[in-house]
């Protein structure tokens, strides 16, 4: 699957910081069943790869790397079994890496440069971050005139309340966010109804 197929698969694309495995395979399970495959688990914790191992196994789960900021990080995540890599920014020799290794990759951008150096590198779909402290919608909205063939996923600070004017502009596929699934135990019957309510939500 191609990472523009992945972005066109959900709307929403929850962000993950799992401290504990044991909360792997319930979070999975209830984003999942909530109607939000695509599950992206940074790589902030120590758990996180076996985290990627667990939630793997739950069936519909597609799960990725996020937080892979250099090429030792994006082959553990591969050898963990994620199937996208993102990653808060865009390097030459982290895109090389993954281009080589043929998996769908999204590199954060925040400016025309990020861009540009992006699509020197094949590249055209990107996670426009941090979002909102990078100007918001308007700065997005600016930024993607020059770049038409472009497509992003506004990722930090993004809500349920702001996702459907994310989710309008043209060059917007999907949201990262990490509101269904905050920290700590998971509420596995809220996250299900979060899940349910983002995985529903339209422009």
């Amino acid at each position: 699957m191609t990472i523009d197929a992945m972005m066109r698969r959900s709307s929403v694309i929850p962000v993950l910081v799992v401290d504990d495995v044991a909360h792997a395979a319930p979070l999975a399970q209830a984003l999942v069943d909530g109607g939000l495959p695509m599950l992206e688990v940074t790589l902030r914790t120590a758990a996180a790869l076996e985290v990627i191992r667990e939630m793997s196994r739950i069936e519909g789960a597609v799960v990725g790397a996020g937080t892979v900021l250099n090429e030792r990080d994006l082959d553990a995540a591969m050898e963990a079994g994620a199937k996208f890599i993102v990653s808060p920014g865009l390097t030459e020799p982290l895109a090389r890496a993954a281009l080589d290794r043929g998996i769908p990759f999204l590199p954060g951008v925040a400016n025309a440069g990020d861009i540009m150096r992006g699509l020197d590198l094949g590249l055209d779909r990107f996670k426009f971050f941090p979002a909102e402290a990078s100007g918001g919608r308007a700065a997005l909205s600016a930024l993607s005139a020059p770049f038409g063939q472009v497509r992003f996923c506004p990722t930090g600070g993004v809500t349920l309340a702001s996702a459907p004017q994310w989710l309008a502009l043209p060059s917007v596929l999907c949201v990262g966010g990490s509101w269904m699934a905050p920290k700590g135990e998971p509420d596995t019957a809220r996250i299900l109804s979060a899940a349910k309510e983002a995985a529903a939500l339209r422009p």
